[in-house]
């Protein structure tokens, strides 16, 4: 695995890093972020990274084992930031992260069924271990009226009627439980457009797995409860859903915060061209105020 941080020397920039601070990566994925984060807190900074699928941690120890017990990898869900900090002794952070959405390594995992390009399972789910529905069991027994909720809510599809009506006459025939089958339903009933018509179904059956603007909202409130006074958070959004909570709740928060991006930083051309899976990143920070 080897992952490409996006928005890297911004994530930087608007943390504010000093050294021997503590740091929270909410979303440490393959450790590109935190990597940096450690560097900049050296020598005796902390930094905790957590993430919800345990088969990254692995790899991302291995990445950050030159820090020693600097780095603190912790499986679970950010929605539950603050017990996880508090089990860790990272207590008021100074700094920390979240890079939301799904990855290039999960779209890349053959048998988790996030890609529409193969066939795999219809998993979805960000921890297997979970006991949490998967999006087959979602797409076979989910109410008409909850598919098209999912497809418009969290897919953002204008009709969605034909397409729920397709699949409820398919799996009445046979369970639909491969992301190929899924995808034959959705190319049969849906015009192909500038992107693959199964983009915005994938997105919203893995937000619905995942419960994934849930955990944002618990996630974003929790960090900014246990951030430190003059601590600065940095979230980057990957899609419409993740910015318009992220916008909204650094809003709430009123004169307890100074918001440090009048408007979200995108990627640059060069950067998009390198990690096309950057090209839709939206960043935005804010300063806690003692």
């Amino acid at each position: 695995m080897n992952h490409v941080p996006v928005l890297l020397n911004e994530v930087i920039q608007y943390l504010a890093l000093q050294p021997n601070e503590d740091a929270i990566d909410a979303t440490v994925n393959g450790g590109g972020h935190a990597e940096a984060i450690l560097e900049n807190i050296a020598p005796h900074g902390y930094l905790l990274g957590i993430d919800r699928d345990p088969s990254i941690l692995d790899e991302t120890k291995s990445r950050l084992s030159r820090f020693g017990d600097r780095a603190i990898v912790a499986c679970g869900n950010f929605a539950n930031i603050a017990v996880i900090a508090e089990r860790a002794g990272v207590l008021h952070p100074s700094a920390i992260l979240f890079d939301l959405g799904t990855s290039s390594y999960h779209l890349a995992s053959a048998n988790r069924g996030f890609s529409f390009q193969g066939e795999a399972p219809l998993d979805m789910r960000y921890n297997p271990d979970d006991t949490t529905c998967t999006a087959e069991a979602i797409i076979n027994h989910a109410a008409p009226s909850e598919l098209e909720r999912i497809f418009e809510e969290y897919g953002e599809l204008a009709r969605a009627r034909r397409l729920v009506e397709q699949i409820v006459a398919e799996r009445k025939t046979r369970p639909i439980r491969t992301t190929r089958e899924l995808v034959s339903i959705i190319e049969r009933v849906l015009p192909r457009g500038r992107i693959h018509p199964a983009t915005k179904i994938f997105q919203a059956l893995r937000i619905a797995v995942n419960q994934e603007l849930e955990s944002i909202e618990a996630g974003l409130r929790s960090a900014f409860e246990i951030l430190a006074p003059n601590g600065r958070m940095v979230v980057i959004s990957f899609h419409s859903l993740e910015d318009r909570i992220v916008k909204r709740f650094f809003a709430s928060l009123g004169e307890a915060a100074m918001i440090l991006t009048k408007k979200p930083h995108v990627p640059t051309t060069p950067e998009i061209r390198a990690n096309p899976h950057s090209r839709s990143a939206k960043l935005r920070a804010v300063k806690k105020i003692a």
